[in-house]
């Protein structure tokens, strides 16, 4: 297997773009929502963490055994 930087680095922005909308779009949103993870217990953001992990994962195997990623 062959490493790809191109489709690794535009991978990589699509997350960024993803990731930066919200604080664009509803930036009071994010501080509100925030302050709500400040008082849930670390369990619960491991959890979360490990929930979106495997739904990245997920997401990545489906696309290869769908085949697009060639």
């Amino acid at each position: 297997m062959q490493f790809q930087l191109d489709i690794f680095l535009a991978a990589l922005g699509l997350a960024l773009i993803i990731e930066g909308m919200p604080y664009f779009l509803r930036p009071e949103a994010v501080k509100q929502m925030v302050i709500k993870l400040l008082g849930l217990p670390a369990g619960v953001l491991r959890g979360l963490g490990l929930a979106s992990i495997g739904a990245g994962l997920l997401l990545v195997a489906l696309s290869r055994y769908l085949g697009l990623g060639k």
